[in-house]
């Protein structure tokens, strides 16, 4: 696969990967990519800490499924991110970006757009619409073969100096590395979030299983597996596969003149 091929076959795997284990030769390759990544004066600030004993997946999955139920139940997830929702085919071509909420139980569809939205938490958590995401989430987590710890040097890391931003640049650019990789290798990425987006013990949790130094700071946890082109879909899912043409997002020389290419 060449590495333009790699960009756009690039997708977040919300489902299920096959069960098997990463080889070593391949999670080498993965972070090897990562090291090529470029850092201010080479630091390589990033740290990275693979966890594949299956207790451990375990523990990190039941972290993402209890967080992944206060979150939604609490509803300020729905209301932070709301204006990235899209409810058709329509809405997402129109729009170029945010996700389409395209797969749910059929108990569910009449009600999409109202459960999606700041009023619809009620009905949400009378529908048991938390506890579906919950399940899902403790399963993908803890079936995932390989979950990556991504940590940075608080050396570098300073987040009120231009380093904290130099190292978050290099360590989004070295994550990119390893994504592109694993698409070329046929294997699925996904960003663990919502144990970060309910913060407090639910993160900490996982940082106490990480055991950093003091020195190193725990930013990032993603799950890794081979594709399984035979997977089921989540319960509750979403695509994302539309961009915005190159117009709508840049501009030549100043502002918001926008930069047409030629053909």
């Amino acid at each position: 696969m060449d590495v333009f091929q790699a960009i756009k076959s690039r997708r977040t795997t919300n489902g299920h990967f096959l069960n098997k284990p990463l080889s070593d030769a391949h999670i080498k390759m993965l972070l090897e990519a990562a090291s090529y990544a470029p850092s201010h004066f080479n630091s390589q600030p990033w740290r990275f800490v693979l966890i594949r004993d299956k207790a451990r997946r375990e523990r990190l999955g039941k972290i993402a499924g209890r967080s992944m139920r206060e979150v939604m139940a609490k509803g300020d997830f729905w209301k932070r991110y709301l204006k990235y929702f899209r409810f058709s085919k329509e809405e997402t071509e129109k729009t170029g970006d945010g996700i389409h909420i395209d797969n749910m139980p059929a108990v569910l569809k009449p009600f999409v757009k109202y459960l999606f939205s700041e009023k619809g938490g009620e009905m949400m958590n009378k529908l048991r619409v938390p506890y579906i995401l919950a399940i899902d989430s403790k399963k993908l987590v803890a079936n995932s073969p390989l979950i990556l710890g991504v940590l940075l040097t608080k050396e570098e890391y300073k987040k009120n100096e231009h380093s904290g931003l130099y190292s978050l640049l290099s360590l989004g650019m070295a994550i990119e590395n390893i994504w592109l990789t694993a698409t070329a290798l046929g294997i699925g990425v996904q960003f663990i979030s919502l144990p970060m987006e309910a913060g407090g013990a639910y993160w900490q949790e996982c940082i106490d299983m990480i055991q950093p130094p003091d020195d190193f700071e725990l930013i990032a946890l993603f799950r890794f597996g081979y594709i399984d082109p035979n997977a089921k879909r989540p319960t509750i899912d979403w695509s994302s596969a539309q961009r915005k043409p190159v117009s709508e997002f840049c501009y030549e020389e100043t502002f918001g003149n926008k930069w047409i290419p030629k053909e």
